[in-house]
């Protein structure tokens, strides 16, 4: 059994033993004063400056639309031949400059209240905030037109602004 001496420390090995619990501690302290900063700096409204890269880049709309696959009255579901159809068709034309097409897998709650998975597509488009007016108009029409296309209850939009530099 170790025994502990009730003897008093001396003042050189206290400020020895205390100094890696200091460490951490000191440590600590300067994080929890810096996190804030940090935290502000990455929610900064676009508007008033940019966020990672100061000056790089135009200001710009970013726009992902996520549409299912899986119809609701049971047919059968979009192919990718389809899927590619409708881009070259209906979004190609009002968005020539370039577009982006992942797969991927989802998941909703229907109109019914079930959770439906599917396959599914996430399309993002990038315009200038110029555009954006007009760019809505079009992106609107899109979601229209794939919902009546592919009997589809919903086409889910996001948008956010950015900054892009090509």
């Amino acid at each position: 059994m170790a025994s502990h001496s009730t003897r008093p420390r001396s003042p050189a090995l206290a400020r020895h033993l205390t100094r890696p619990r200091l460490a951490p501690a000191a440590a600590a302290c300067l994080l929890a004063v810096g996190a804030p900063t940090a935290y502000a700096t990455l929610a900064e409204d676009i508007s008033s400056g940019p966020v990672v890269a100061p000056g790089r880049g135009a200001p710009y709309i970013e726009t992902r639309l996520f549409f299912g696959t899986e119809r609701p009255d049971g047919g059968p579901a979009v192919t990718d031949g389809e899927f590619r159809d409708f881009v070259q068709q209906e979004v190609t034309p009002g968005f020539p400059d370039g577009l982006t097409v992942q797969q991927g897998r989802g998941q909703w709650r229907d109109a019914s209240g079930a959770i439906e998975t599917e396959r599914s597509y996430e399309l993002t488009l990038l315009y200038p905030v110029s555009a954006a007016a007009a760019s809505d108009r079009k992106i609107e029409e899109i979601r229209v037109d794939y919902r009546k296309a592919f009997g589809q209850e919903a086409v889910a939009r996001v948008d956010d602004r950015t900054r892009v530099d090509f």
